[in-house]
């Protein structure tokens, strides 16, 4: 085996440069970095729910989830729309969670945690207390999307419904650690 050093290596024609041949596999040395392979998976964000928020029973409610872990390029509006805006066209992975809480045992029916895109359902997850209600109720939720990179955006929203018919409260930082969360993430294509 022979070793060649040199600061650069390019096609001598065309753009294209190959290493190795089918079936090789090329290998990076222990300690060695590699830089412009693959992408990034940006923009991407998370955040949770601060406080606790009222929704009215069985009313699909938009969730005010207003508190940033992170966000990578400014693509959260977490204080007027509460929605994610990526800049960046692509396939996205978006996830959240939701916890009602009705305060009584036996009185927390279901929970639905809905995915919204451009103002429509997308997608969403249900869990069903049918013949064993709850006094908490936790419902998680995540699709992959195709975003435009411009006008698209997703929010998030919940319905519950409580056996008395009294509202029911999605549970903030409060009283659960970060339990009410939403996320999103740029797949690498």
């Amino acid at each position: 085996m022979s070793t060649l050093e040199t600061n650069l290596i390019q096609p001598s024609t065309g753009t294209t440069l190959t290493l190795g041949a089918s079936g090789d596999t090329v290998t990076l040395g222990s300690g060695a970095t590699q830089t412009g392979f693959g992408g990034v998976m940006t923009p991407a964000f998370e955040a949770y729910l601060s406080s606790d928020q009222s929704i009215t029973h069985f009313s699909t409610t938009k969730i005010n989830i207003n508190t940033e872990i992170f966000d990578t390029d400014n693509c959260y509006d977490n204080s007027t729309n509460y929605r994610f805006t990526p800049t960046t066209a692509g396939k996205y992975y978006v996830y959240a969670n939701l916890i009602s809480y009705t305060g009584q045992i036996g009185d927390n029916l279901f929970l639905r945690t809905h995915i919204f895109k451009n103002g429509s359902e997308y997608k969403f997850n249900l869990i069903n207390m049918n013949n064993n209600p709850g006094e908490y109720l936790p419902c998680y939720v995540d699709a992959t999307v195709v975003m435009n990179g411009t006008t698209d955006y997703i929010e998030i929203y919940g319905t519950s419904y409580a056996v008395d018919g009294s509202g029911t409260i999605i549970l903030g930082n409060t009283q659960v650690t970060k339990g009410v969360y939403f996320g999103a993430y740029k797949i690498i294509e």
